[in-house]
């Protein structure tokens, strides 16, 4: 029995220790020996340009502060990304978090139930929901509940160009159609590739050049009334003539052989290379052009936006564009799992998250002042062209997914010699079925 006391009695004290160390309160706070929690966030983070580099170390400072939630990342690249998810989004097994567009995917997911609001998390951070620019928001809302915020500003169709090709061969840096044109021959007489062009990825063309090529010549109410088949058609003549512009940029050589086969990377590297004197890209590719760009090509490098086309309906200070990416919310998240995450989303969207984005040379929809000191002169260059730039619709942010791969489909078909009026056939049918007309 005087065994068993002592037992006992060890038993007790340990016990007591116990609950001092544990303060009382029930928690386990950062114990190590406490079980973890597991969240899962897939992204398009894969790059070694600086917004990838900052958000994959907001997620490694986040597991160094928080032990006990174990963080499983997965980067993949954009189309990979956009592929997976709607192949996962299918058998619903969605990841916990994951990088989303907003407008047309977050409608498909929200429709599906596979998205959770996050008013509730807004509501009790005011101070970061009041600070998003306006109608940033609108992309992630549907009927009334808002599904995601955007982690940066996407607008589309710029012109990077080197200044010194350009002068090197006595070229003027287009401010119309028709310059822009002259410059495409003028390049390709001198053995010049005009415009890098990368469209292994079929979305390349349709995103940073079509979509503000045809609001040049449609208009952007045109182009509403096409989505919601309420009077214009994409067999329109406007449309049409929309794609015989972008046939016969191809026709012209405006764009290197092969551009079919190879992709965004590689295009960017003709650009680096002093290769081609113009690439046409998103705002997003200034990163990597500041990460990645040897110096004497980066120091030469400018900024404009599309030119305007003779006699078109669309404004001429605007380009193609979304608010940005924004992380969905698994609907099957709850309890710790789902405030793990939540605290993870706040870390990359949040206030911190925003500015470490626009530190990374990449433009938020967050109101949060740029140190021009700090800044790369080339993304101050870009910011400043922003301030008096407004953003139209990007296609595939308004086209269902069914639709958008016709439409890129059909502009990769077209710039390889195909009939304007038969791809224009192809992507009203598309757009017709589905708004079920």
């Amino acid at each position: 029995m005087k065994k068993w006391s002592i037992v006992l009695s060890l038993c007790l004290l340990i016990s007591v220790i116990a609950a001092g160390c544990g303060g009382g309160s029930g928690t386990s706070g950062n114990n190590e020996d406490s079980e973890k929690v597991s969240i899962t966030i897939w992204h398009n983070w894969t790059g070694q340009d600086a917004k990838a580099v900052a958000m994959r170390g907001i997620i490694e400072q986040f597991r160094a502060d928080h032990p006990n939630i174990e963080v499983i990342d997965e980067g993949l690249p954009s189309d990979g990304l956009r592929t997976r998810l709607r192949t996962v989004a299918a058998a619903d097994e969605m990841p916990d978090l994951f990088v989303m567009w907003p407008d047309a995917m977050t409608k498909e997911f929200v429709k599906g139930d596979l998205l959770q609001p996050i008013n509730e998390e807004l509501d009790q951070n005011p101070e970061w929901k009041d600070k998003f620019i306006p109608n940033a928001l609108d992309g992630y809302t549907v009927d009334g509940n808002i599904y995601s915020v955007p982690m940066n500003l996407a607008p589309s169709s710029f012109i990077y160009y080197n200044e010194a090709l350009f002068k090197e061969h006595g070229v003027k840096v287009p401010t119309t159609w028709t310059e822009l044109e002259s410059a495409i021959q003028t390049f390709n007489e001198k053995d010049v590739i005009p415009i890098a062009l990368g469209n292994k990825a079929n979305w390349v063309v349709q995103s940073t050049l079509f979509s503000t090529l045809a609001d040049r010549i449609t208009g952007t109410e045109w182009f509403l009334s096409a989505i919601e088949q309420s009077g214009a058609k994409f067999t329109d003549p406007e449309f049409v003539e929309a794609l015989n512009v972008l046939k016969k940029l191809g026709d012209s050589g405006a764009f290197q052989d092969g551009f079919n086969s190879i992709d965004e990377t590689q295009m960017m590297q003709l650009y680096f290379q002093g290769k081609a004197a113009m690439v046409i890209n998103g705002g997003w590719a200034l990163a990597n052009l500041v990460n990645n760009a040897p110096e004497e090509v980066l120091n030469n490098t400018h900024i404009t936006i599309l030119p305007p086309i003779e006699g078109g309906k669309g404004q001429e200070n605007v380009t193609a564009g979304v608010v940005g990416t924004g992380l969905g919310v698994s609907k099957k998240l709850t309890g710790e799992r789902k405030e793990a995450a939540m605290e993870l989303f706040y870390e990359l969207a949040g206030p911190d998250g925003q500015k470490a984005t626009l530190e990374s040379s990449t433009l938020v929809s967050y109101d949060v002042e740029l140190d021009r000191s700090k800044a790369h002169p080339l993304f101050v260059e870009l910011y400043e062209l922003m301030q008096d730039v407004k953003i139209t619709p990007v296609y595939d942010s308004k086209f269902g997914s069914a639709a958008t791969e016709v439409v890129n489909n059909s502009l990769q078909e077209l710039l390889m010699n195909g009939n304007p009026e038969e791809v224009a056939r192809k992507i009203q049918d598309a757009q017709a079925a589905a708004v079920g007309k």
